[in-house]
C-alpha cells in the first residue's frame, strides 16, 4: 500500500480491504460520442454508489478523434468530478487518467486539489502520457518526449503538493520560492496511478505511483504483469479496467469483446473471483446495456458485486 500520508478517503475505499472493489466508468449511460444527458449521468452516479460500487471513473480526453471512436464523457474532468461529488457522498472519484503531457503541471497541482477538497478527500488520480497521436501537435507538445514530461510532471505535482512555496525548475516553466500552489490536497499528495507504462518502467511506476492502473489483460498474460508490480512495488494496489456485457444465457461461455468479455452472469463470476485470487484490487467495469443502462448496472451488482 501507498504510505499513510497518501492515503486519502477516495484511496482507502478502493484498496482499504483485502477483497476486490468494483468502479464505474463514465459515461454510464454509454453515449461517449456527444454530450450525454447530464441529469441521467447524475442519476445514475447516485445509484452506482447505492449499489455499493466503491469508486466512479471519468476519462480525460481534450479533443475528439473520430477514428479513435470516442470522447470519454465529454465533459472536462475537473468540473464534471466537482459535479459529481456535490450529488455524492462516499464513493471514490477517479481519474482514468489525467492526460500530463498535455497539461500544465501547476493547473493540474491546483485542479486535482481543488476536487479533492470539494469531495473531502475522494479523488484519486490516475494519469497518463496520452495515445491519441494528432492531439500532441494540437498542443504543441513533442510525442516523443512524452516520457520525460510525465516523469517530470509527476515530480512537481508531488513537490508543491507537499512543499510550502517550492522551488523548482523545468520545460514548464520554473518556480523561484515567492509562488505557493494554493489549495493543498487533504493527505500530503493526491494518491497517483499511473496509467499503462506511461512511457515507463515498471521499477519506476512501483517507486513513484501509489499503485497501478492497467487496460484489460487476459489472465495468462495478467499473471507476467503482476509478478512484475509485485517485485518492483510490493503490496502497492493493481487496478484495471474491463468491459462487461452480460448474455442472456446465465450459464453462456465467453466471447471476447474490445477490453472485455460478453458472458453469461456465472461466468463473470468466476471470472472477478479468479481476478481476486491472482491479486487484483480493483476492476473499474464499462457495462454494457444500450437499452437499458441502470439495468445493466443492477444487474453487475447483484449477479456479481453481492455474489462475491
Amino acid at each position: 500500500m501507498a504510505t499513510g500520508e497518501h492515503e486519502n478517503a477516495g484511496y482507502r475505499r478502493l484498496f482499504g480491504d483485502d477483497g476486490l472493489t468494483f468502479g464505474a466508468g463514465f459515461p454510464l449511460t454509454g453515449e461517449n460520442r456527444s454530450a450525454p444527458s447530464i441529469d441521467d449521468e447524475l442519476r445514475l452516479a447516485e445509484r452506482v454508489e447505492d449499489l455499493g460500487f466503491a469508486g466512479l471513473w471519468a476519462r480525460d480526453v481534450p479533443t475528439y478523434w473520430p477514428k479513435f471512436g470516442d470522447a470519454g464523457q465529454t465533459f472536462d474532468a475537473w468540473p464534471w468530478l466537482s459535479h459529481v461529488a456535490a450529488h455524492t457522498d462516499e464513493i471514490a472519484l477517479g481519474t482514468a487518467s489525467i492526460v500530463l503531457t498535455l497539461r500544465h503541471p501547476l493547473h493540474v497541482a491546483k485542479s486535482a486539489a481543488t476536487v479533492d477538497r470539494l469531495s473531502d478527500g475522494r479523488l484519486v488520480l490516475g494519469v497518463a502520457s496520452g495515445d491519441r497521436d494528432p492531439e500532441f501537435p494540437a498542443f504543441g507538445v513533442d510525442r516523443d518526449e512524452r516520457g520525460a514530461r510525465f516523469r517530470e510532471a509527476v515530480d512537481v505535482l508531488r513537490t508543491v503538493w507537499r512543499d510550502e512555496y517550492p522551488e523548482l525548475d523545468g520545460e514548464w516553466g520554473r518556480l523561484d520560492g515567492d509562488l505557493d500552489v494554493v489549495p493543498t490536497p487533504t493527505t500530503e499528495t493526491v494518491p497517483l496511478l499511473p496509467t499503462g507504462h506511461a512511457r515507463q518502467s515498471v521499477e519506476w511506476i512501483g517507486d513513484h505511483g501509489d499503485g497501478w492502473l492497467f487496460y484489460h489483460l487476459p489472465p495468462e498474460t495478467l499473471d507476467g504483469f503482476l509478478d512484475d508490480w509485485r517485485a518492483a512495488a510490493g503490496a502497492k494496489p493493481f487496478a484495471m479496467a474491463v468491459r462487461v456485457a452480460f448474455a442472456d444465457d446465465p450459464a453462456a461461455e465467453p466471447e471476447p469483446l474490445h477490453l472485455g468479455y460478453r458472458a453469461g452472469a456465472d461466468w463473470f463470476r468466476e471470472y472477478f473471483a479468479d481476478l481476486e485470487r491472482r491479486g487484483v484490487d480493483h476492476v473499474i467495469v464499462s457495462v454494457v446495456d444500450e437499452a437499458d443502462p441502470e439495468r445493466g448496472l443492477e444487474r453487475f451488482a447483484g449477479e456479481v458485486i453481492e455474489e462475491l
